[in-house]
C-alpha cells in the first residue's frame, strides 16, 4: 500500500549480478510454463496485476472493468486506522489505475456507471483525506475526477443528470475541498445549459 518513489538509477528491465543464478533457471523454462507463473503470481498479488496489465495494456469487457476500478478504488483509499492523522503509506498506483480505467469505461460508452464509481471515489477518497494529516492524496483524487469531469462537459446527456451528480459529490466530499471549483463549475454550466432564461 506504501507509496514510494520510483528509483531512477536502477532499471527495471537490466537483471542485477546477484540474480543471475534466477535468470538460468527462469531461462530453462517454456514460455506456457512462465506464462503460468506471471499469471499465478498476478493473481495473489493486486499491486503486481495492476502493473502487469498497465504496461500490457490489456484490453478487458465493461463489466470487467468496473469491477476491476471498484476494487482499485478500495485498495487506493485503504489506510491504516492506527495512522490516523499521520501523513500514512498509500497506494498512488492503484489511484492510477482508476483514473486509467475511468478514461477507458467513458471511451466504452460508460459514463454513467463512471458518474457512479466517482460517487464511491468521492466518499471514499474524501475519508482519507479527512483521516490524514495534511491529505496528500487530494490531487491523486482530484486526477481521476478530471478525466470525468472533462467529458461531463462535452456529454449529452440531460443537463439535470449532471447537476444533480455534481451536487451528489459535493454532498459526498467530507473534507469539503475536493475539486469543489470544478464541480460548482460544471453544475453552474449545466444549470445555464438547461434553462438559459433562468441565469
Amino acid at each position: 500500500m506504501a507509496k514510494r518513489k520510483r528509483n531512477s538509477t536502477t532499471s527495471p528491465h537490466k537483471p542485477r549480478e546477484s540474480n543471475n543464478s534466477l535468470c538460468t533457471a527462469i531461462s530453462k523454462c517454456t514460455k506456457a510454463e512462465l506464462v503460468d507463473l506471471v499469471l499465478e503470481l498476478a493473481e495473489a498479488d493486486r499491486r503486481l496485476l495492476r502493473q502487469i496489465t498497465a504496461r500490457f495494456d490489456v484490453a478487458r469487457a465493461p463489466s470487467e472493468l468496473v469491477a476491476a476500478t471498484h476494487q482499485a478504488i478500495v485498495d487506493a483509499t485503504a489506510f491504516d486506522k492506527r495512522e490516523i492523522n499521520r501523513n500514512f503509506n498509500y497506494d498512488y498506483a492503484a489511484y492510477e489505475e482508476v483514473k486509467r480505467n475511468f478514461g477507458r469505461l467513458i471511451g466504452a460508452g460508460q459514463l454513467l456507471q463512471v458518474m457512479e464509481l466517482s460517487l464511491e471515489l468521492m466518499k471514499r477518497g474524501s475519508y482519507q483525506v479527512e483521516m490524514s494529516d495534511e491529505g496528500l492524496m487530494t490531487q491523486d483524487i482530484e486526477d481521476c475526477l478530471s478525466v470525468v469531469l472533462e467529458s461531463l462537459r462535452n456529454c449529452d446527456l440531460p443537463a439535470l443528470k449532471v447537476i444533480e451528480w455534481c451536487s451528489a459529490m459535493l454532498r459526498s466530499d467530507r473534507s469539503g475541498f475536493i475539486a469543489t471549483n470544478q464541480l460548482h463549475s460544471l453544475r453552474k454550466a449545466s444549470a445555464m445549459r438547461s434553462d438559459p432564461d433562468d441565469c
